[in-house]
């Protein structure tokens, strides 16, 4: 298992499929090459100060160390999003979570232009404005 450390590789997998947790948020994308697994750790600063980041993304590692590769998809890259409570809650039961994020089938996002997501341009950007 390999380390996403690229930004493009990030946003890559910032537009496949996600699955939501308290703790934290998972995102997922295939790749068509043959390479391992990979997983990044990203959290944001609106999560904390830097020793509270810290503190959530040695949790999230210590997460992945622990969950059996086997129940990841092979060809895959991951991203863990910390979230703050990723800092009071139980271990054993973020462990729990992250096995059944893996099981679950994920929910896929549609990011882009409206037209690409098969919605009508002019609802896409509906506002709660009455008419003049």
């Amino acid at each position: 298992m390999d380390r996403l450390r690229q930004r493009a590789d990030f946003l890559a997998v910032a537009n496949g499929a996600r699955v939501n947790n308290p703790a934290f948020v998972l995102q997922s994308r295939r790749r068509d090459d043959g390479g391992p697994i990979r997983i990044g750790f990203t959290v944001s600063k609106k999560n904390g100060n830097a020793p509270e980041r810290n503190r959530i993304r040695r949790r999230l590692r210590e997460l992945v160390k622990r969950l059996d590769p086997v129940s990841m998809q092979p060809h895959h890259d991951y991203v863990l999003v910390g979230r703050r409570d990723a800092l009071s809650r139980d271990f054993a039961t973020m462990l729990d979570d992250l096995r059944i994020a893996f099981t679950r089938p994920a929910r896929h996002t549609a990011k882009g232009p409206a037209k690409a997501r098969g919605q009508r341009p002019d609802r896409a950007t509906a506002t709660s404005r009455k008419p003049d």
